[in-house]
């Protein structure tokens, strides 16, 4: 129980903190529209660059492991394609079989139809 509301009494407290002591400071002077933009801006701009951050930590990571990746490809790869190419001639020996017979019937009736088609 106090894992989870501990963690988020002290980040309620952290905020209202925060809050006041943002009033204070931007109302002590008398309001300054000024300080206020700034403020605003501040709390814009801040989650972006930490989402911006986090997606360049990403980038990099995929760049840095690509470049592993790609060093250690080449090798796997050229036994992968010689697979594929043994797979393929397998496969085609094969579709040639089944397809064989098929065509010898229908060479065999045309060879009939034409014998009898004669005049």
């Amino acid at each position: 129980m106090w894992q989870i509301i501990l963690p988020v009494a002290l980040t309620a407290i952290l905020f209202v903190a925060l809050i006041a002591l943002i009033n204070i400071a931007t109302f002590n002077q008398g309001g300054d529209a000024g300080r206020w933009a700034a403020i605003s801006t501040i709390w814009i701009v801040v989650p972006i660059i930490v989402v911006g951050l986090v997606l360049l930590a990403i980038l990099t990571a995929l760049v840095y492991l690509m470049k592993q990746l790609l060093g250690i490809t080449p090798k796997y790869t050229g036994i992968a394609q010689e697979y594929v190419n043994k797979a393929a001639v397998y496969i085609k020996r094969g579709t040639e079989m089944a397809v064989k017979p098929v065509l010898f019937l229908d060479g065999i009736g045309a060879s009939v139809k034409a014998f009898f088609g004669r005049k």
